[in-house]
Protein backbone atom coordinates (compact mmCIF):
# COMPACT_ATOMS: atom_id res chain seq x y z
CA UNK A 1 0.00 0.00 0.00
CA UNK A 2 0.80 3.23 -1.08
CA UNK A 3 1.63 5.47 2.10
CA UNK A 4 2.69 9.28 2.75
CA UNK A 5 3.39 10.24 5.67
CA UNK A 6 0.93 9.24 8.07
CA UNK A 7 -1.66 8.79 4.91
CA UNK A 8 -2.49 5.29 3.50
CA UNK A 9 -3.83 5.87 0.01
CA UNK A 10 -6.03 3.81 -0.97
CA UNK A 11 -4.56 2.45 -4.20
CA UNK A 12 -1.57 4.22 -6.37
CA UNK A 13 -3.12 6.40 -9.15
CA UNK A 14 -3.33 10.28 -8.43
CA UNK A 15 -4.99 13.45 -10.12
CA UNK A 16 -2.40 15.60 -11.22
CA UNK A 17 -3.02 19.55 -10.58
CA UNK A 18 -4.24 21.60 -13.04
CA UNK A 19 -4.75 25.30 -13.03
CA UNK A 20 -8.36 26.33 -13.71
CA UNK A 21 -9.31 22.62 -13.51
CA UNK A 22 -8.54 21.04 -9.94
CA UNK A 23 -10.98 22.98 -7.64
CA UNK A 24 -13.02 21.20 -5.19
CA UNK A 25 -15.94 19.82 -7.20
CA UNK A 26 -13.47 18.45 -10.02
CA UNK A 27 -11.47 16.53 -7.27
CA UNK A 28 -14.98 15.31 -5.29
CA UNK A 29 -15.49 13.27 -8.74
CA UNK A 30 -12.53 11.90 -9.48
CA UNK A 31 -11.90 10.42 -5.66
CA UNK A 32 -15.59 9.18 -6.37
CA UNK A 33 -14.29 7.34 -9.51
CA UNK A 34 -11.52 5.88 -7.59
CA UNK A 35 -8.20 9.18 -7.41
CA UNK A 36 -6.65 8.15 -4.26
CA UNK A 37 -4.59 11.86 -3.95
CA UNK A 38 -5.67 14.97 -5.57
CA UNK A 39 -3.68 18.05 -4.82
CA UNK A 40 -5.59 21.24 -4.78
CA UNK A 41 -4.80 23.62 -7.74
CA UNK A 42 -1.24 25.69 -7.70
CA UNK A 43 -1.47 28.82 -5.83
CA UNK A 44 1.64 31.55 -5.29
CA UNK A 45 3.94 31.78 -2.10
CA UNK A 46 2.88 35.52 -2.06
CA UNK A 47 0.79 35.36 1.24
CA UNK A 48 -1.12 38.40 0.29
CA UNK A 49 -2.67 36.72 -2.27
CA UNK A 50 -4.36 34.49 0.43
CA UNK A 51 -6.88 36.40 1.45
CA UNK A 52 -8.32 36.87 -2.52
CA UNK A 53 -11.03 34.75 -3.56
CA UNK A 54 -9.28 33.21 -6.16
CA UNK A 55 -6.82 31.86 -3.92
CA UNK A 56 -9.56 30.78 -1.08
CA UNK A 57 -11.17 29.07 -4.29
CA UNK A 58 -8.53 26.72 -5.30
CA UNK A 59 -7.77 26.15 -1.58
CA UNK A 60 -11.33 25.05 -0.90
CA UNK A 61 -11.18 21.63 1.10
CA UNK A 62 -12.92 18.89 -1.14
CA UNK A 63 -15.92 16.82 0.47
CA UNK A 64 -14.15 13.26 0.24
CA UNK A 65 -11.89 11.47 2.24
CA UNK A 66 -8.70 11.89 0.79
CA UNK A 67 -6.16 13.87 2.38
CA UNK A 68 -6.04 17.51 1.51
CA UNK A 69 -3.39 18.62 -0.31
CA UNK A 70 -2.52 22.15 -1.30
CA UNK A 71 -0.36 23.01 -3.65
CA UNK A 72 2.02 25.82 -3.60
CA UNK A 73 4.81 27.72 -5.84
CA UNK A 74 7.40 30.12 -5.65
CA UNK A 75 11.07 31.33 -5.64
CA UNK A 76 11.81 32.60 -2.33
CA UNK A 77 12.28 30.08 0.48
CA UNK A 78 11.25 31.96 3.53
CA UNK A 79 7.70 32.72 1.67
CA UNK A 80 7.17 28.90 0.33
CA UNK A 81 7.61 28.20 4.07
CA UNK A 82 5.21 31.31 5.39
CA UNK A 83 2.55 30.09 2.80
CA UNK A 84 3.18 26.39 3.82
CA UNK A 85 2.30 26.92 7.51
CA UNK A 86 -0.95 28.91 6.38
CA UNK A 87 -1.89 26.52 4.37
CA UNK A 88 -1.61 23.95 6.94
CA UNK A 89 -2.90 26.56 9.58
CA UNK A 90 -6.26 26.13 7.40
CA UNK A 91 -6.36 22.41 7.59
CA UNK A 92 -3.46 21.01 4.57
CA UNK A 93 -2.67 17.33 5.75
CA UNK A 94 0.00 17.64 2.42
CA UNK A 95 2.08 20.60 0.85
CA UNK A 96 3.01 19.49 -2.45
CA UNK A 97 5.85 22.35 -3.91
CA UNK A 98 5.16 22.58 -7.87
CA UNK A 99 8.44 22.83 -9.85
CA UNK A 100 7.33 21.16 -12.91
CA UNK A 101 4.86 23.87 -14.62
CA UNK A 102 6.40 24.90 -17.62
CA UNK A 103 3.90 28.09 -18.11
CA UNK A 104 5.58 31.33 -18.94
CA UNK A 105 4.23 33.06 -16.23
CA UNK A 106 5.32 30.96 -13.41
CA UNK A 107 8.71 30.38 -14.69
CA UNK A 108 8.99 33.55 -15.71
CA UNK A 109 9.09 34.77 -12.34
CA UNK A 110 11.72 32.10 -11.65
CA UNK A 111 8.83 29.29 -10.32
CA UNK A 112 7.72 26.23 -11.55
CA UNK A 113 10.01 24.03 -13.51
CA UNK A 114 12.52 27.09 -14.12
CA UNK A 115 13.90 26.09 -10.22
CA UNK A 116 15.53 22.78 -11.80
CA UNK A 117 18.03 24.72 -13.78
CA UNK A 118 18.78 26.20 -10.38
CA UNK A 119 19.56 23.28 -7.76
CA UNK A 120 20.52 24.82 -4.76
CA UNK A 121 17.74 26.88 -4.77
CA UNK A 122 15.78 24.06 -4.98
CA UNK A 123 17.52 22.27 -1.74
CA UNK A 124 16.66 25.89 0.19
CA UNK A 125 13.11 26.17 -1.19
CA UNK A 126 12.53 21.97 -0.06
CA UNK A 127 14.94 22.66 3.34
CA UNK A 128 12.45 26.06 4.44
CA UNK A 129 9.34 24.45 3.77
CA UNK A 130 9.85 20.91 4.78
CA UNK A 131 10.93 22.58 8.29
CA UNK A 132 8.23 24.55 8.42
CA UNK A 133 5.20 22.27 8.82
CA UNK A 134 4.70 19.50 10.69
CA UNK A 135 3.00 17.55 7.63
CA UNK A 136 4.17 15.72 4.68
CA UNK A 137 5.76 17.53 2.08
CA UNK A 138 5.63 16.25 -1.63
CA UNK A 139 7.36 17.47 -5.04
CA UNK A 140 6.15 17.82 -8.56
CA UNK A 141 8.66 17.96 -11.28
CA UNK A 142 9.73 17.79 -14.78
CA UNK A 143 12.84 15.66 -15.73
CA UNK A 144 15.06 18.50 -16.58
CA UNK A 145 15.12 21.92 -18.30
CA UNK A 146 15.79 20.94 -21.59
CA UNK A 147 16.42 17.63 -23.41
CA UNK A 148 20.01 18.03 -23.81
CA UNK A 149 19.85 18.67 -19.49
CA UNK A 150 17.63 15.99 -17.64
CA UNK A 151 18.51 16.55 -14.35
CA UNK A 152 15.77 15.12 -12.89
CA UNK A 153 18.38 12.28 -11.00
CA UNK A 154 20.26 15.01 -9.32
CA UNK A 155 17.32 16.83 -8.16
CA UNK A 156 15.45 13.24 -6.85
CA UNK A 157 18.36 12.87 -4.89
CA UNK A 158 18.23 16.14 -3.44
CA UNK A 159 14.81 16.14 -3.16
CA UNK A 160 15.14 12.76 -0.73
CA UNK A 161 18.07 14.40 0.85
CA UNK A 162 15.72 17.43 2.21
CA UNK A 163 12.86 15.45 3.21
CA UNK A 164 10.46 15.12 0.71
CA UNK A 165 7.93 12.38 1.07
CA UNK A 166 7.08 12.07 -2.29
CA UNK A 167 8.02 12.87 -5.76
CA UNK A 168 5.59 12.98 -8.96
CA UNK A 169 7.58 13.09 -12.09
CA UNK A 170 6.78 14.15 -15.49
CA UNK A 171 8.00 13.34 -18.18
CA UNK A 172 8.81 16.24 -20.27
CA UNK A 173 11.72 18.50 -19.70
CA UNK A 174 10.05 21.86 -18.97
CA UNK A 175 11.15 23.11 -23.14
CA UNK A 176 9.10 20.89 -24.04
CA UNK A 177 5.68 22.64 -22.83
CA UNK A 178 3.78 19.68 -23.75
CA UNK A 179 4.95 19.01 -27.24
CA UNK A 180 5.92 15.97 -28.42
CA UNK A 181 5.75 12.51 -26.65
CA UNK A 182 6.86 12.17 -22.76
CA UNK A 183 10.03 9.89 -22.12
CA UNK A 184 10.05 8.02 -19.29
CA UNK A 185 13.32 6.31 -19.24
CA UNK A 186 13.83 9.14 -16.89
CA UNK A 187 11.81 8.16 -14.41
CA UNK A 188 12.97 5.03 -14.79
CA UNK A 189 16.53 6.40 -13.60
CA UNK A 190 14.85 8.46 -10.83
CA UNK A 191 13.05 4.99 -9.50
CA UNK A 192 16.51 3.27 -9.10
CA UNK A 193 18.26 6.73 -7.86
CA UNK A 194 15.81 7.01 -4.78
CA UNK A 195 13.73 5.13 -1.92
CA UNK A 196 10.98 8.09 -1.11
CA UNK A 197 7.74 7.18 -4.09
CA UNK A 198 7.83 7.66 -6.94
CA UNK A 199 4.83 9.14 -9.42
CA UNK A 200 4.90 9.05 -13.12
CA UNK A 201 3.05 11.28 -14.72
CA UNK A 202 2.74 12.56 -18.67
CA UNK A 203 0.50 10.91 -21.84
CA UNK A 204 -1.13 8.15 -19.55
CA UNK A 205 -4.77 8.51 -20.97
CA UNK A 206 -6.11 4.74 -19.81
CA UNK A 207 -5.30 1.71 -18.11
CA UNK A 208 -3.33 0.28 -20.83
CA UNK A 209 -1.17 3.46 -20.32
CA UNK A 210 -0.81 3.18 -17.07
CA UNK A 211 0.40 -0.64 -16.97
CA UNK A 212 2.70 0.34 -19.55
CA UNK A 213 4.35 3.42 -17.99
CA UNK A 214 4.85 1.44 -14.33
CA UNK A 215 6.11 -1.36 -16.84
CA UNK A 216 8.80 1.38 -18.10
CA UNK A 217 9.51 3.13 -15.62
CA UNK A 218 9.13 0.87 -12.10
CA UNK A 219 7.27 3.69 -10.43
CA UNK A 220 5.05 3.77 -7.00
CA UNK A 221 2.52 5.08 -9.00
CA UNK A 222 0.73 6.94 -11.97
CA UNK A 223 -0.73 10.56 -12.24
CA UNK A 224 -3.57 11.00 -14.11
CA UNK A 225 -3.66 14.84 -15.91
CA UNK A 226 -5.24 15.58 -19.12
CA UNK A 227 -7.39 12.06 -19.65
CA UNK A 228 -9.46 13.54 -16.56
CA UNK A 229 -10.73 16.31 -18.13
CA UNK A 230 -14.91 15.34 -18.70
CA UNK A 231 -13.71 12.10 -18.09
CA UNK A 232 -13.37 11.53 -14.01
CA UNK A 233 -14.22 7.86 -15.30
CA UNK A 234 -10.87 7.47 -16.07
CA UNK A 235 -9.79 6.54 -12.69
CA UNK A 236 -12.50 3.27 -12.03
CA UNK A 237 -10.94 1.95 -15.31
CA UNK A 238 -7.31 2.17 -14.53
CA UNK A 239 -7.74 1.17 -10.46
CA UNK A 240 -10.03 -1.71 -11.63
CA UNK A 241 -7.35 -3.19 -14.11
CA UNK A 242 -4.59 -2.64 -12.08
CA UNK A 243 -6.26 -4.79 -9.60
CA UNK A 244 -6.73 -7.35 -12.14
CA UNK A 245 -10.23 -6.64 -11.99
CA UNK A 246 -13.58 -6.67 -14.16
CA UNK A 247 -13.32 -3.62 -16.27
CA UNK A 248 -16.63 -1.69 -15.15
CA UNK A 249 -18.50 -1.12 -18.78
CA UNK A 250 -18.28 2.79 -19.57
CA UNK A 251 -20.64 5.57 -17.89
CA UNK A 252 -24.65 6.07 -19.44
CA UNK A 253 -25.96 8.34 -20.91
CA UNK A 254 -27.80 8.79 -17.62
CA UNK A 255 -24.50 8.65 -15.64
CA UNK A 256 -22.59 10.99 -18.05
CA UNK A 257 -25.78 13.65 -17.34
CA UNK A 258 -26.09 13.15 -13.31
CA UNK A 259 -21.76 13.41 -12.73
CA UNK A 260 -22.20 16.96 -15.18
CA UNK A 261 -24.88 18.03 -13.76
CA UNK A 262 -23.53 17.03 -10.23
CA UNK A 263 -20.24 18.73 -11.41
CA UNK A 264 -21.95 22.13 -12.30
CA UNK A 265 -23.77 22.37 -9.23
CA UNK A 266 -20.48 22.09 -7.37
CA UNK A 267 -19.39 25.17 -9.41
CA UNK A 268 -21.86 26.86 -8.75
CA UNK A 269 -21.68 26.48 -5.44
CA UNK A 270 -18.22 27.39 -4.93
CA UNK A 271 -18.02 30.27 -7.16
CA UNK A 272 -21.19 31.74 -6.98
CA UNK A 273 -23.77 32.07 -10.21
CA UNK A 274 -21.68 34.72 -12.28
CA UNK A 275 -18.30 32.79 -12.10
CA UNK A 276 -19.69 29.81 -11.89
CA UNK A 277 -21.75 29.46 -15.47
CA UNK A 278 -18.24 30.66 -16.54
CA UNK A 279 -16.02 27.89 -14.89
CA UNK A 280 -18.47 25.23 -16.22
CA UNK A 281 -18.56 26.25 -20.22
CA UNK A 282 -14.50 24.66 -20.48
CA UNK A 283 -15.83 21.16 -18.74
CA UNK A 284 -19.20 21.05 -20.59
CA UNK A 285 -17.24 21.10 -23.56
CA UNK A 286 -14.80 18.00 -22.23
CA UNK A 287 -17.96 16.00 -21.33
CA UNK A 288 -19.98 16.44 -24.62
CA UNK A 289 -16.47 16.02 -26.84
CA UNK A 290 -17.46 13.25 -29.53
CA UNK A 291 -21.05 13.28 -28.76
CA UNK A 292 -23.33 14.56 -32.01
CA UNK A 293 -24.12 17.48 -32.53
CA UNK A 294 -21.25 18.45 -29.94
CA UNK A 295 -20.29 22.12 -31.59
CA UNK A 296 -23.81 23.28 -32.19
CA UNK A 297 -24.50 22.27 -28.56
CA UNK A 298 -21.24 23.80 -27.05
CA UNK A 299 -22.19 27.37 -28.85
CA UNK A 300 -25.50 27.46 -27.55
CA UNK A 301 -24.07 26.34 -23.72
CA UNK A 302 -21.69 29.07 -24.31
CA UNK A 303 -24.28 32.10 -24.55
CA UNK A 304 -26.60 30.78 -21.14
CA UNK A 305 -25.61 33.88 -18.37
CA UNK A 306 -27.42 31.83 -15.46
CA UNK A 307 -27.16 28.79 -14.05
CA UNK A 308 -30.42 27.67 -14.50
CA UNK A 309 -30.27 28.09 -18.43
CA UNK A 310 -27.38 26.88 -18.77
CA UNK A 311 -28.51 23.38 -16.71
CA UNK A 312 -31.58 23.35 -19.03
CA UNK A 313 -29.53 22.86 -21.97
CA UNK A 314 -28.04 20.45 -20.73
CA UNK A 315 -30.93 18.52 -20.06
CA UNK A 316 -32.20 18.93 -23.10
CA UNK A 317 -29.07 18.33 -25.33
CA UNK A 318 -28.51 14.80 -23.23
CA UNK A 319 -32.24 13.76 -23.54
CA UNK A 320 -32.07 13.86 -27.32
CA UNK A 321 -32.20 10.07 -28.81
CA UNK A 322 -29.21 10.91 -31.18
CA UNK A 323 -26.88 12.55 -28.69
CA UNK A 324 -24.77 9.61 -28.00
CA UNK A 325 -24.59 8.05 -31.12
CA UNK A 326 -21.02 7.98 -33.06
CA UNK A 327 -20.18 11.63 -33.84
CA UNK A 328 -20.33 12.32 -37.80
Amino acid sequence: MLQIGPHKLLNNVFLAPMAGITDAPFRDLCAREGAAYAASEMISSDALLFATSKTRHRVQRGKNNLPHVVQIAGSCPDAMAQVAELNVKYGAEVIDINMGCPAKKVCNKAAGSALLEHPKLVADILRSVVSSVSVPVTLKIRTGPTPEHRNGVSIARLAEQEGIACLAVHGRTRADRFKGVAEYDTIAEIKQAVSIPVIANGDINNAADAKRVLAITGADGVMIGRAAQGNPWVFKSITEQLAGNAISPPPTAEEIYETLTSHLKGLYALYGEFTGVRVARKHIAWYCKGMRNAAEFRSRAYEKESCIEQLAIIEEFFTCPDTFAAAA
